[in-house]
């Protein structure tokens, strides 16, 4: 059992918040991995909100880590909205660290990631991510773009990220010095107070995916870049998103949402083709969690995207899995 560490409330140095969904099987390495990381730099304010879990998941999170507060929410609204709740109930003023609980923290993590944020006055800053086998995850990306859609469709992400004509960063040697990109993968990443406090509230209209892709761009245009620290490191299981037709449904779905937010009606509509292109490739290869996100572009919901801008529809959201994005 994990000791209460550090300081708390108003004398943390740091915000950790971490969303919990039915992740009573992470929890307990998710800790252990925590504790040394929080010890090294003296300690910080932990708040873990709880998605309505039915596997005892709040309950393990305060038994494993009893200086945690958890924050147990009535219903599933989503990753952003339980990123709201914890940070509703944080007390201290410091930087926030977000982490899904499929990370895993080496023990001087938060300590390298806090010196980045000072040292590179960016107003977020992401570590380099491992999947469990040690190899490097393209976590760095370059905004969204009709082109980018296109490369990404037509050569896939890492060759078109390769080529600079993709989303992803595909390059080494970008993840081994202080790189800017315009978003990253919200696995782990740490907010400068500054860019909490000009942001406000995470975007609750994404249930799920493309929560973190709108948190960042929205600081970068409040002058607030987002920056990797090469010596900052965490290992990520993944969760399901790749395997789940209903999640890769949702974040298909919640790309295109983002993207016609942020841009003409012209460039939405070249945006989803290249979106139909790409998972109608996938459906002729044969992968099964394309062709539902396919149905939903061509049907009524893809429609209805292109018309307009519409927010999270109420209703019974799909099952998110235990892992996070």
């Amino acid at each position: 059992m994990t000791e209460a560490l550090g300081p708390s409330g108003d004398d943390a140095q740091l915000r950790v918040v971490a969303v919990t969904y039915n992740s009573a099987a992470l929890l307990p390495d998710f800790f252990a991995a925590l504790a040394p990381a929080v010890t090294a730099v003296g300690g910080a304010e932990v708040v873990i909100a709880d998605n309505a879990s039915n596997d005892g998941s709040a309950e393990l999170a305060a038994r494993l880590y009893p200086g945690a507060s958890v924050v147990s929410e009535p219903s599933n609204r989503g990753y952003a909205a339980g990123i709201n709740a914890a940070l509703a109930a944080t007390r201290s003023g410091g930087p926030i660290v977000i982490l899904n609980p499929d990370v895993r923290l080496e023990p001087d993590t938060l300590d390298r990631l806090a010196r980045g944020l000072r040292d590179t006055g960016a107003g977020i800053v992401v570590p380099v991510i491992r999947d469990d086998d040690g190899h490097l995850e393209w976590s760095l990306r370059r905004e969204p773009s009709v082109v980018r859609a296109f490369g990404e469709a037509l050569l896939g992400g890492d060759r078109a990220g390769r080529l600079g004509v993709g989303e992803y960063i595909a390059d080494e040697r970008a993840y081994e010095r202080r790189t800017r990109a315009d978003w990253a993968t919200g696995a782990a990443l740490m907010i400068s107070s500054d860019c909490a406090d000009e942001l406000g509230r995470w975007d609750e209209s994404f249930f799920l995916y493309s929560e973190e892709t709108d948190y960042m761009l929205r600081a970068r245009d409040a002058g607030f870049p987002t920056c990797l620290v090469p010596d900052a490191l965490v290992r990520h299981l993944g969760g399901e998103m790749g395997t789940s037709p209903s999640l890769w449904r949702l974040v298909v779905e919640n790309r295109l949402r983002l993207f016609r937010r942020r841009n003409s009606t012209p460039a939405t509509v070249g945006f989803y083709l290249a979106l139909v292109l790409k998972e109608l490739t996938r459906s002729a290869r044969g992968e099964r969690t394309a062709r539902q996100a396919l149905r939903n572009l061509l049907g009524p919901s893809g429609r209805r995207m292109l018309r307009r801008q519409e927010a999270w529809s109420a209703g019974t959201p799909p099952d998110i899995g235990s892992t996070g994005p």
